[in-house]
């Protein structure tokens, strides 16, 4: 059965979503080689993670992503976004120095979070009233076998191609032909650089949103500074930012954590090898790629909004809890004691995230923004949560000591609060969208008058 053109259009730009996670999860899988090979400690190690994908380099690249998407359309994006990240990514795969390695992280993070406004607003325009949730699932989805996907690979790779020495020396140049220990790490770039080209192959020839192009007439005559400004002193607009961010923030604190620093808090805390870490995290993120489809995508229109949130949020509460109570009791940096509950935190965590609070953002984002300024608006809030989280992976790392195992609690703790946060906060407030088209959310929450004024401020 053929595909229709809303799907192929989903799949393409879901893409950027796998090179999101996978930019992530290959910088955290590849930190621990890097610190040996271009010798630098935990300063650094927070510093790469808070300077790329993950947080401040994001964070700036959806600002500036979500200006361009508004005021030169979702198109623009797809047809150079991928180049830039491919550049990136290049740039990390060569690196001979530590100065290499933070340009090349910064540039494809700063892609990847330009990519992020134009990928949700895009998917959410073309789909149907009652496929939102299922298209936005398929992007997710895509966001959860970047992870699986490089997990996978790193594991067969520490099994063909081991980076460390029995003595725990990087092995030296010549071990793979020319190359030394850093050649896994290398290869996991050279996939993330073909898969980014075939991104922009496909996403170029995108067709813009019609959406997008129908609104183009009111918002012609007004500069960009002018409809923010519009955006941010709207009542409505503040409240919807307050509850997004709250939302999302929390969890992604957690969950950008994770992803940057879980395999380096695994070795370094729980003295775990790098076999096990990779099988740990490559069932994890199976479970999210599973739960995205089989949840999110194929109950997301059809199951109420409040009863899914509450299950994921309650879900990923339990597992950070088992970690905190049960699963982080370590002594002397051993695992010993972490037996099957780490499995049941593997477990919870690896499902509830494939219907998560990132999922519910993206959807909520879109909907909840009228669309001459949604792309913009997303990248203020993407600016804000991963900003923050930038902010926090320097005071995880540098500040708490999550490689000590009581460094870990701690921040257990700190992260079972976050979860809680959002879980209140989303059940409360969760929106009622389900089943309705974009414009008719608009109507409801800003009335007709909303375009009379755009253009009356416009003059047109």
């Amino acid at each position: 059965m053929a595909l229709s053109q809303e799907r192929k259009g989903t799949i393409a730009v879901s893409l950027t979503n796998f090179l999101d996670s996978g930019c992530i999860v290959a910088s955290s899988v590849a930190l621990a080689a890097w610190a040996v090979a271009f010798n630098f400690g935990s300063a650094w190690t927070a510093i790469l993670g808070a300077v790329g994908a993950n947080a401040f380099g994001a964070a700036v690249g959806a600002l500036i992503g979500g200006f361009l998407t508004d005021k030169l359309g979702r198109k623009f994006i797809y047809t150079y976004n991928m180049l830039v990240y491919a550049t990136g990514v290049f740039i990390v795969m060569i690196a001979a120095n530590l100065p290499m390695l933070v340009i090349g992280i910064v540039i494809s993070g700063l892609s990847v979070g330009a990519g992020v406004p134009a990928s949700w607003s895009y998917i959410s325009e073309m789909s149907g009233s009652n496929r939102r949730a299922s298209n936005i699932g398929i992007s997710q989805f895509a966001w959860s076998c970047g992870p699986a996907v490089i997990f996978l690979i790193s594991l067969i790779f520490s099994l063909v191609f081991p980076t460390f020495a029995a003595s725990g020396e990087l092995l030296p140049a010549g071990t793979y032909g020319p190359f030394d220990g850093l050649f896994a790490m290398r290869l996991l770039f050279a996939i993330l650089f073909v898969v980014a080209m075939i991104a922009w192959n496909l996403q170029r020839k995108l067709q813009e949103s019609t959406d997008w192009t129908s609104k183009q007439e009111l918002k012609a005559k007004e500069s960009f500074v002018s409809m923010m400004k519009r955006a941010l002193t709207n009542a409505v607009n503040i409240k919807t930012i307050i509850f997004l961010v709250a939302v999302y923030l929390t969890w992604n604190i957690v969950a950008g954590t994770m992803g940057q620093f879980m395999p380096y808090m695994y070795a370094a805390a729980g003295n775990l090898d790098d076999t096990t870490i990779s099988l740990l995290q490559t069932v994890m993120w199976v479970l999210t790629a599973i739960g995205s489809l089989a949840i999110f995508s194929a109950l997301g229109d059809k199951v109420p909004h409040r009863i899914l949130f509450a299950l994921t949020a309650g879900m990923a509460l339990a597992a950070w809890l088992v970690m905190v109570f049960f699963g982080m009791q370590l002594e002397a940096g051993t695992a010993d004691s972490w037996g099957w509950l780490l499995w049941v935190f593997v477990a919870l965590w690896g499902v509830s995230a494939g219907f998560s609070a990132q999922c519910f953002y993206a959807l909520w984002s879109t909907e909840l923004f009228p669309t001459v300024y949604r792309g913009g608006v997303q990248g203020i809030m993407f600016f804000l949560v991963r900003g923050v989280l930038g902010i926090w992976s320097l005071v995880a790392v540098a500040g708490l000591g999550v490689e000590t195992p009581a460094g870990f609690v701690t921040a257990g703790w700190i992260m079972c609060g976050f979860l809680l946060v959002s879980l209140v906060v989303g059940v409360i407030w969760c929106p009622k969208t389900q089943g309705r088209s974009l414009d008719e959310i608009t109507e409801e929450r800003y009335g007709k008058e909303l375009l009379v004024q755009d253009s009356e401020d416009m003059g047109i």
